[in-house]
């Protein structure tokens, strides 16, 4: 199966570097993306150019994908997954939950001259970085990226309500399952509530498993997307029995 790979503000394609060759040693097509405004140049880019390139990618893939969101990228991912709820096999967020309609998609930094910059480990200290030994701080810091002000600033819109017919996974780095289903209850995430199919699968890591536990994770991705296809084929079979009778 194709499992698209997007990463979370300041990251491209290549957080996934230790991701991609254990999701292909598990049988899969792992597809990291570089969205616009984040590797390639593209300082003008906006919101709706990145979830374009996400759509484009499912729209390119060979069968249904499953579509992962890292952080902020959870909105991005369901964004993709509410443009082509049919052509979705499923959605995994780590460590994110995705905004609602309406909201602006990463309102957490400052934009200054027109971007927003890695501001430092300083907002991150405890949980989120508790696993980064001071060399994994340099290399994420050192390949860290200006997001676009106009991709940080920009409105999520959500129209389709097939997207919470698909099977999402939650997958828990620096908080617990328990923590995120009290979250959800409590009305933090109004779109992961609406989920019909959601499961919660934690991990023992910080922010970025990626990079620190790359393997696990990669376990996983796997296998929720492995029940997701699962599932779909579930349905189909039942759909064919219907008609039949």
């Amino acid at each position: 199966m194709d499992i698209l790979l997007v990463a979370g503000l300041w990251l491209d394609g290549s957080a996934w570097d230790a991701v991609v060759p254990e999701l292909a040693a598990l049988g899969h097509r792992p597809v990291p993306l570089t969205l616009p405004g984040q590797g390639d140049g593209a300082v003008d880019a906006t919101l709706d150019d990145q979830v374009a390139v996400i759509v484009s990618a499912v729209d390119a893939a060979a069968g249904k994908p499953f579509v992962v969101g890292h952080s902020a990228a959870a909105s991005l991912a369901w964004a993709a997954a509410d443009a082509r709820p049919g052509r979705i096999a499923g959605v995994a967020v780590i460590g994110g939950f995705p905004a609602s309609d309406g909201r602006a998609y990463a309102p957490f930094f400052p934009v200054r001259d027109g971007v927003v910059d890695f501001p430092g480990w300083e907002p991150f200290e405890g949980p989120d970085a508790a696993d980064l030994d001071e060399a994994a701080r340099a290399r994420l810091a050192a390949a860290a990226l200006p997001v676009p002000g106009a991709v940080a600033e920009g409105i999520v819109r959500l129209t389709d309500p097939r997207r919470f017919a698909l099977p999402v996974t939650l997958v828990c780095p620096e908080f617990t399952p328990d923590q995120a289903r009290e979250w959800i209850v409590g009305g933090e995430s109004p779109e992961l509530a609406a989920v019909e199919h959601l499961s919660y699968v934690d991990i023992d890591s910080g922010h970025w498993p990626m990079t620190t536990r790359p393997r696990e994770l990669a376990r996983i991705l796997a296998e929720a997307a492995e029940a997701a296809e699962a599932a779909e084929a579930a349905e189909a079979t039942e759909a064919t029995a219907v008609a039949e009778d």
